[in-house]
């Protein structure tokens, strides 16, 4: 191969044929070259054969030997040897000091070591020397060059070197430089050579032998000389150079082309080689589609990397600034494009518009048609000069453009592809309008138009694709609508054919089963837009039928545009399109068209459901959304006297919200963020329908354990009907065997198989509180309740309160609704009260209070808003000239909702707490209050059986404990009552306060405190409380420290009566005080003798000897720890026994004295059993 550009012309290069037998070693190749070819391969092929081998096999020994035979006839091996046989260890010393020397003087021309005085040129020198003079002289030559390029600072330049130059020497000035580059490695590092030679005339010819001659150093060669490249080598004469200079590596080794090409791209030095070598690869197997040209630069402008892009647009600009030249690689690789463009055009172009005539003839294909194996390639163009017209600004020629036009006007086939490359035409066409310029052209463009739009219904169904280029068409004359481009609108429309752009909208059909796996311009899009635009609106066409019917033709993945058409649609009912006409909204869904998508969707089998669940939770977004930009909009609409009707109670009880919003949890992936949206709406909207109880009791229902147990039904087991189980709730109390069975059996169903079992269930729960019912019975059917509530919560309640009415109730048929039940969600309590002592339906009638409290105020809430503009509104227009009227009733209307709100709290917890208390019944069989604080609390260690009291007051409490001991039907519906008063308080403390200030029976008093652990929120209106007059307030905030202060200061304080009445029953508290906060001790002693001291004060002048008992106090202060033994029993002082009618005839002040006694040896003893 010869070269063919730059000063090399006309010189040998070495082969792909002869590099590729160098690389292999392949002795039968080497055999076959000529001797041209081989002569330029010999420096390596003497060295190979002279040179001790690492490898000592016998192959390469008969290798070697067919070497020696191949050189023995070539007459220039002896002079390689004559070079190979110098002293290279001197050579190399003698070049060290010369470049010592060199340096030193700073680059001048110091005299040489390597070459004495020269009498003559170079040339003539070489000519005449010895093989060591020889290797000298180019050494040193080699050295000047490569220090210069040094010191150059990146500046080419070109050195003129009359030994690099002669014709004649060429070939042995080669010898030399490929044995001195081998045997001194160190010194001549072959990167480094290699850039000299750059700088040398036929330094491309010199590098590819060098190269040839160490095959190995290809790539480290290739990588060294791109990383010193320019970014743009077009632009120098270094760069076309070193451009030129790879081109020749790589056709010598066209294997590594591409490669060398992915260097320049990660480099991004360099874009006029990696097009070069583009134009230069020749594929083995040639892709018919796109052509390595095509793919290659549409790679770099389309890719992701936006420095390469930025790089390689550079090159396009910058080449287009200098004449043109045929040289210019830019120019190479535009007419390489036009000619792969001219060779996919159809053979026959005209201006002629065919009549119909003309399209019958042709096969109804349209003339002048696109063969369908160049479609692909014809896409790939268009896209390709898009991005060079577009990204890197390439300005095309008058031949490029009108072959560009003749080509996006061909009429591709009805195929997948033909679509694509139709709507890819039609967007360049809108990208770049500059491609027309003469009247014939743009009769051309209109006349393609008219195709497009003719041709379109046919292309999408021949061609089997959901989007066709219509829809582009559409949404290309939405956007001119959008902008007001009015002009512009003229032009499209009439062009297009369509005037009205959303009458023919509504006509396009919608996408079947239309999902995030459908691509590409879809009718939807174009929908989207218009209601965007508020076309539909402005031009009274109504698409509300079109919205419905696409969102019942979907499936999941869930298409990402189905979302945002609803919120456009949704405010496009609500918000006029103009101040100036509000009538101008769309239509709303109605509610029949709801109800048919929701018919029987809880309970049914997917494969019987008439509509998919994605259908079903778009159109409960829809609805949600819709309520709550209606409340959101109530100002603007009652401003403009407008008000779109909401949907009906009756309509969203229809609606399984819940059961909807769990089959969402487990498509997350599948429902994009439609999932998220509806939990937003939901909290929003429907708190009672978000109860983290709920949630967590999903959680028990949904979880890996019930699934287990559901994978163990056998498929054959019996199934039971409603009518069966219905039935053997009838036989309560003697078919109790039965009645489990059934319900075993349902417990092991999904929640949503349990629907159909609901009416059964909850129409017999009176049955329930029938006495003699198992228990078990009872806490299945509290079970099973529990997972219908995570699927049907809102029918399930209703269902469940008038189920549980009082009888009287039932006889009337009084059946209450969803809308009572939030008005009014005291109902819920009004009901048989044998649910108040049967703790799994009181657990399900607690839950259900705390659902329609939550309820109502979200109902509360939303009427407010819906009226209070409205009100307003009228208020306004009626109180025009009346003075002193105010002018908007919201706070008054705001605080009216907020004290209505605080009644139905407070009463609730009021109507609890009345039911924690023990009926006459349960106190003759000693039920009390306050068990729950003793079992909290325990017994008090070390107390002794018969305590200061004495023996009846104390066993009249002892006594008081149930046969049944804590295990009774009282203390676990106060233990669910507590903490659904425990979570309210914590939801909102101001019921805590209301209730407190309100007051409550005191025997509850040990109940609130150890049963709803939030109660400790009392502290912070204590000090509130104490200022109430009423003493059963004031015995509620006795608390720690602040309390044993308030009591020293009512010891001052209290006349003798309310002294007895107070401390009385609070002395014995202060036991549990010093138990539970032991620093407490201290004061609570002083308190003890404090208000012995004042007792004892006042019997002063009666007969009993009261002066040793401040004595006995003073001595329990000052040593508790002398005053006892073990065992907790007095040692020194013992107290004497009084009887409880001793006691109640005794003085007052003498029965507090005694009492502060007790308290003090209970303090004693209690605190010595915690050390």
């Amino acid at each position: 191969m010869h070269g063919a550009m730059g000063d090399s012309a006309g010189l040998q290069f070495v082969s792909s044929y002869a590099f590729e037998a160098m690389q292999k070693v392949d002795v039968v190749r080497l055999a076959a070259l000529s001797d041209p070819e081989l002569r330029l391969l010999l420096p390596c092929l003497v060295r190979m054969a002279l040179c001790a081998p690492a490898d000592q096999s016998q192959s390469w020994a008969q290798d070697k030997k067919l070497i020696l035979r191949l050189l023995s006839g070539v007459e220039a091996v002896n002079s390689i040897v004559a070079l190979l046989s110098v002293d290279f260890h001197a050579l190399e010393q003698d070049a060290r000091k010369e470049q010592q020397l060199r340096h030193k003087a700073g680059g001048s021309n110091a005299e040489s070591i390597l070459v004495s005085q020269l009498q003559h040129g170079l040339t003539l020198e070489f000519e005449h020397s010895d093989p060591l003079r020889r290797l000298r002289l180019t050494l040193s030559e080699l050295l000047a060059i490569m220090n210069k390029v040094a010191d150059s600072n990146g500046e080419f330049f070109l050195k003129s070197s009359e030994l690099f130059e002669s014709p004649v020497y060429l070939e042995e000035v080669a010898d030399v430089l490929c044995i001195l580059q081998a045997e001194l490695p160190s010194l001549l590092p072959i990167v480094d050579v290699a850039e000299a030679l750059l700088h040398v005339r036929n330094g491309d010819w010199f590098l590819c032998l060098l190269v040839a001659n160490v095959p190995d150093s290809f790539n480290e060669v290739c990588r060294g000389l791109i990383k010193n490249g320019e970014r743009q080598d077009e632009e120098s004469v270094g760069g076309r150079r070193r451009t030129e200079a790879l081109r020749q590596l790589c056709q010598m080794n066209p294997s590594q082309a591409l490669n060398i090409r992915a260097m320049v791209v990660e480099e991004c030095h360099l874009p006029g080689l990696g097009v070069a070598l583009t134009l230069d690869y020749k594929p083995d197997a040639a892709d018919e589609a796109v052509s390595p040209l095509v793919s290659y630069v549409s790679g770099l402008l389309l890719g992701t990397n936006s420095k390469v892009r930025t790089w390689f647009s550079m090159f396009i600009r910058n080449g287009q600034q200098r004449k043109r030249e045929s040289s210019s690689v830019l120019w190479q690789m535009r007419r390489q494009l036009l000619l792969e463009l001219v060779a996919i055009l159809p053979r026959s172009r005209s201006t002629h518009v065919p009549n119909d005539g003309d399209v019958e003839e042709e096969g109804g294909s349209g003339y002048s048609g696109l063969r369908e194996e160049h479609v692909v390639k014809a896409s790939a163009l268009l896209r390709l000069y898009c991005a060079l017209m577009g990204i890197a600004g390439l300005r095309p020629t008058d031949e490029e453009a009108e072959q560009l036009l003749q080509l996006m006007t061909s009429r591709p086939p009805a195929t997948p592809a033909g679509v694509r490359f139709v709507s890819l035409s039609f967007c360049k066409l809108l990208a770049f309008p500059t491609l027309v310029s003469t009247p014939e052209q743009e009769q051309l463009m209109v006349m393609w138009l008219s195709w497009m739009i003719k041709e379109e219904e046919y292309f999408e169904s021949a061609a089997g694709v959901s989007a066709s280029f219509g829809e582009m068409l559409l949404l290309v004359a939405m956007y001119f609508h959008s902008n007001q481009l009015s002009s512009i609108i003229e032009l499209v429309c009439s062009t297009l054919g369509m005037k009205v752009v959303t009458a023919h909208a509504v006509r396009v059909a919608v996408t079947n089963n239309l999902s995030a796996n459908i691509t590409g311009f879809l009718p939807i899009h174009c929908i989207y837009q218009l209601l965007r635009s508020r076309a539909f609106t402005k031009h009274k066409v109504s698409i509300k039928d079109w919205i419905y019917r696409q969102l019942c033709e979907t499936t999941t993945p869930i298409h990402t545009q189905l979302i945002p058409l609803i919120d456009a649609y949704i405010n496009s009912i609500l918000t006029p399109a103009s101040k100036a006409n509000p009538e101008a909204t769309n239509q709303p869904i109605t509610e029949q068209e709801i109800l048919n998508v929701f018919q029987s969707s809880a309970g049914v089998s997917p494969g019987r459901q008439r509509y998919s669940i994605t259908t079903q939770l778009l159109i409960l977004y829809y609805i949600l959304s819709y309520e709550e930009n209606l409340l959101a909009s109530t100002k603007q609409l009652a401003l403009m006297q407008k008000k779109p009707k909401s949907y009906s109670a009756a309509l969203m009880d229809q609606i399984p919200i819940k059961y909807l919003v769990t089959q969402a949890q487990g498509l997350q992936q599948e429902l994009g963020g439609l999932h998220s949206a509806l939990l937003r709406l939901l909290a929003t909207n429907y708190p009672h329908l978000c109860l983290v109880e709920d949630w967590v009791c999903a959680e028990e229902v949904t979880g890996t354990l019930p699934l287990l147990r559901k994978m163990m039904l056998p498929s054959n087991t019996c199934r039971y009907t409603q009518r069966q189980l219905h039935q053997a709730f009838q036989k309560l109390p003697s078919g109790s065997p039965r009645l489990m069975r059934i319900l075993e059996h349902l417990t092991l169903l999904s929640p949503g198989d349990l629907i159909p079992y609901a009416e059964a269930l909850t129409a017999s729960m009176a049955l329930l509180l029938e006495p003699a019912v198992p228990r078990r019975i009872l806490q299945t059917a509290n079970k099973l309740w529990m997972g219908l509530n995570t699927v049907m919560p809102r029918r399930l309640w209703v269902m469940t309160v008038n189920a549980l009415q009082p009888s009287a109730k039932l006889l009337r048929q009084q059946m209450y609704t969803q809308n009572d039940l939030m008005v009014d969600p005291l109902i819920v309590l009004r009901c048989d009260q044998r649910v108040y002592r049967c703790p799994p339906v009181m657990d399900i009638v607690l839950h259900m209070l705390n659902g329609y409290l939550l309820a109502s105020k979200a109902y509360l809430q939303c009427h407010l808003k819906e009226t209070a503009d409205f009100d307003r509104q009228s208020q306004t227009v009626s109180s025009l000239g009346v003075p002193g009227q105010p002018d908007t009733p919201e706070v008054t209307r705001e605080e009216l909702k907020n004290a209505l709100l605080s009644a139905q709290d407070s009463a609730a917890v009021q109507i609890l707490l009345e039911v924690c208390l023990p009926s006459s019944e349960e106190q003759q069989l000693g039920a009390t209050t306050d068990s729950l604080l003793r079992s909290i609390r325990g017994p008090v260690p070390g107390k002794s059986k018969q305590g200061s009291l004495g023996p009846a007051a104390k066993g009249g409490v002892e006594a008081a404990e149930p046969e049944g001991g804590l295990l009774s039907d009282l203390r676990e519906v106060q233990c669910l009552i507590c903490c659904l008063l425990h979570q309210m308080f914590i939801a909102d403390p101001n019921i805590a306060k209301l209730v407190h200030f309100q007051g409550y029976p005191q025997a509850l008093l040990p109940l609130t405190v150890a049963g709803i652990p939030s109660i400790h929120i009392c502290l912070d209106f204590i000090p509130e409380l104490l200022a109430q007059p009423q003493l059963e307030k004031q015995l509620c905030s006795l608390v720690a420290r602040l309390a044993i202060s308030v009591m020293g200061t009512l010891l001052t304080v209290l006349t003798r009566a309310k002294r007895f009445l107070f401390f009385m029953p609070t002395l014995p508290c202060l036991v549990a005080f010093c138990q539970a906060f032991p620093p407490l001790y201290d004061d609570v002693a002083a308190l003890l003798v404090q208000v012995g001291q004042v007792c004892s004060s006042d019997v002063a002048t009666k007969a009993r000897d009261i002066d040793p008992f401040i004595a006995r106090l003073q001595y329990l202060k000052e040593k508790p720890l002398e005053a006892v033994v073990s065992g907790g029993r007095p040692c020194k002082l013992t107290l004497p026994q009084k009887t409880a009618e001793e006691l109640g005839g005794a003085d007052p002040d003498v029965q507090l004295c005694y009492c502060i006694e007790a308290t003090f040896m209970d303090i004693i003893s209690c605190t010595l059993h915690g050390l």
